[in-house]
């Protein structure tokens, strides 16, 4: 390390890029503090004087701007959309090639830009004179000569001439202002470019001599660290490079699980070493997935691609489940008949699966403005295919509708009754099949018609049929401690994947493996050089677990990717309610007509008048109320004599019943007053007069006596 010079972290990071790395770095500055530690993402990090940074990736964050009139710092972010212009250097430069090598990469793409030259420029017969304004057109070169440049001379009085001045040509050339306009990006991606000073157009502050640096995420391991570490690349800290008198150091290299699969069969079976636990936790419900702690070890067996489909099981009183199953479980399958709730998803199952039959199970009754047909439990249906059909019902701009319609054969059953034979003639020379038309928005209760009573493996199913499928486990896996979808009496397989997979096992027990998917596990593992645990060149046979519940998480964004594309079920069509407004009018006017008949002087409600405005709820009739009720004892009531008040008796003769109204009582009741009569009751209640008013307080009387 002798002789090396100490540089700037960010001076150092960037110089590079990541087709030089990985690099080693030593930190030569002493302790970085900030506070006491420097705390990121969550990790404390502290770099001491000799420690080693192996940095195995940069990533652009930002740029640092830095003012040179006032020392001024502030960043930029990388996606910034202001322009930037070039200062011209204030030296001078001796020949043109110098100047060309200070443009920025894919010169053509730059150009043109302007330049002078102090002294007068004589090239054969060609004479310019000096600090004459010259614009580079393009970059001559031939093969076996010497390079040169285009130029274009504007001369007095708008002529202008061409001179190609050989790129070797010495002398004192400055730059002229130009008005290129770079991004931030454009920048960033030119070594050449990074070097010059810049100003921000386009701002408020005025045209600023700004020097750009690129600021980056370092991600480094160390020597004494086992996960990897991120820090900017503005860290105040000086470094030296010795990546070529550090090779032999060992270095602890965290890959994830996509790495892991990615590197070679001869890699394996190793032990490993969890450096970070799994982050996608909430995917999987198994038996080894809290095991997989920090600082533990996993025997790697092998890498490779596995078939699996997902099953769950069908919603009942047991909770929604889901199985991630290896197409290497050992049991057997029978179908099962798949249930519908809509025609559109009949529709869906008839695309995957011609000639689908189905059973009504609910039914419906018809509705022919809609264009819902009727179906009876126990019919039969046999899919046919997707057409339009026009419904009777019009829009609401008096059009006629069309939609999808799923067109099915209604199979008729064969007539039991055997007595007339010229009937059951007549009946075989029809069709047996009725077409029926069923918007696709239309409800429905269906369950699938099937025949088929074979035993299958879960691979098998995958070939003959398409999923969805609704399958039931008739024998369990024998291999399997436990078979987890032995016990449903229906299941489904949702989907089916290739996955690639680390086949995995603990060292306390090697032989009980089970499958990693890398593509939904996040963790950080490393290579250690542990023996295995079993003799050398005598591996264990190997049982690996074909069946792993995963969670409803895991599901959704399975169904994320398999489905982005589907479309929702239709809508069903707006109707037309004009016609059935029109008819409920027609009907409450005739039952106004005919009330109206009754009350002949009855006004028009329709029509609002004076005295229908002024009434109110009190000035309305209303009946008497009712009696208090009377509360009866066990015992019965003792026996009164007879008032004297229900006959005559000088004659012997009853009164008349007085709660009956006779002509005479209308001519003796009291006048209502300034109180108008509601004709527009509908209710007729007779009149109560003071007699039977008298008759009830006595009553009332008497129960209160009892």
């Amino acid at each position: 390390m002798a002789g090396t010079t100490a540089l700037p972290l960010q001076q150092l990071i960037a110089s590079l890029d990541n087709s030089c790395l990985p690099k080693i770095l030593q930190v030569c500055s002493g302790v970085y503090f900030q506070g006491s530690i420097y705390e990121i993402s969550g990790s404390e990090v502290c770099f001491s004087t000799g420690d080693l940074i192996k940095v195995i990736n940069i990533e652009l964050l930002s740029v640092c701007c830095d003012d040179i009139s006032n020392n001024e710092q502030f960043e930029l972010p990388i996606n910034h959309t202001g322009l930037f212009k070039v200062v011209p250097e204030e030296m001078p430069y001796s020949s043109i090639e110098e100047m060309l090598s200070l443009r920025p990469v894919g010169l053509e793409s730059c150009l043109p830009f302007t330049f002078t030259s102090r002294f007068k420029i004589t090239i054969g017969n060609f004479t310019l004179g000096a600090n004459r304004a010259l614009t580079v057109l393009s970059i001559e070169r031939h093969e076996g000569e010497e390079d040169y440049v285009r130029c274009h001379v504007q001369g007095q009085q708008e002529a202008s001439a061409e001179v190609c001045i050989p790129l070797s040509f010495q002398g004192e050339f400055r730059e002229c202002e130009n008005e290129e306009r770079f991004t931030l990006q454009e920048i960033m991606s030119s070594p050449c470019l990074r070097s010059r000073k810049f100003h921000l157009i386009n701002t408020t502050k005025g045209e600023r001599n700004l020097v750009l640096s690129p600021i980056y995420q370092v991600h480094a391991i160390m020597n004494l660290r086992k996960n990897v570490l991120k820090f900017p690349s503005s860290l105040e800290v000086d470094v030296i490079d010795v990546t070529e008198t550090c090779k032999d150091v060992d270095f602890v290299t965290p890959l994830s699980l996509t790495e892991v699969h990615a590197q070679p069969d001869n890699s394996f079976p190793t032990v490993v070493e969890i450096l970070e636990e799994a982050e996608t936790s909430s995917m999987f419900k198994c038996s080894w997935l809290p095991k997989l702690s920090k600082s533990s070890h996993l025997i790697f067996h092998k890498v490779g691609t596995s078939a699996m489909a997902l099953l769950s099981n069908q919603k009942s009183r047991r909770a929604q489940q889901y199985f991630l199953t290896s197409q290497q479980y050992g049991g057997r399958f029978r179908r099962r008949p798949r249930e519908f709730n809509s025609v559109y998803e009949l529709y869906v199952a008839s695309i995957q699966a011609p000639g689908l039959k189905v059973s009504v199970t609910r039914s419906c009754e018809g509705v022919e403005e809609e264009g819902l047909p009727t179906l009876s439990v126990g019919e039969q249906l046999e899919v046919v295919h997707c057409e339009t059909m026009e419904l009777p019902c019009e829009s609401s701009n008096g059009q006629k509708q069309s939609v999808e319609a799923l067109l099915c054969q209604r199979l008729q059953e064969p007539d039991d009754d055997e007595d007339d034979d010229d009937d059951d003639e007549e009946v075989k020379q029809q069709d047996e099949r009725e077409d029926i038309l069923m918007p696709l928005y239309m409800q429905g209760h269906f369950v699938e018609v099937l025949a088929d009573n074979k035993k299958y493996r879960l691979k098998d199913l995958g070939k003959e049929f398409s999923l969805p499928l609704d399958v039931k486990v008739v024998n369990r896996d024998t291999e399997l401690e436990t078979d987890p979808l032995a016990g449903f009496p229906s299941l489904r397989i949702e989907g089916a994947m290739l996955e690639p997979t680390i086949q995995a096992s603990f060292p306390h027990s090697p032989d009980h493996c089970f499958e990693i998917p890398t593509k939904w596990l996040s963790m950080s593992v490393c290579f250690t050089k542990d023996p295995l645990p079993w003799p050398n060149g005598q591996p264990p046979k190997c049982h690996v677990d074909s069946v792993t519940e995963v969670t409803n998480t895991f599901f959704y964004e399975f169904s994320k990717h398999g489905n982005s594309d589907a479309t929702p079920p239709p809508r069903p069509p707006k109707r037309n309610l004009s016609s059935s407004k029109s008819s409920k009018k027609s009907s409450n006017s005739t039952g106004k007509s005919s009330k109206a008949g009754k009350s002949k002087h009855a006004p028009d409600k329709s029509i609002p008048t004076k005295e229908l405005a002024d009434l109110t709820l009190n000035s309305k009739k209303r009946p008497p109320a009712p009696p208090p009720p009377i509360v009866l004892n066990d015992q019965p009531p003792p026996i009164v004599p007879r008032k004297q008040s229900g006959a005559d008796m000088t004659t012997g003769k009853a009164l008349p019943n007085t709660y009956v109204q006779r002509e005479e009582s209308k001519k003796t009741k009291v006048p209502l007053g300034d109180v108008e009569a509601d004709v527009d009751s509908d209710h007729d209640y007779e009149t109560v007069d003071d007699t039977f008013t008298t008759m009830m307080k006595k009553a009332q009387e008497n129960v209160m006596f009892y």
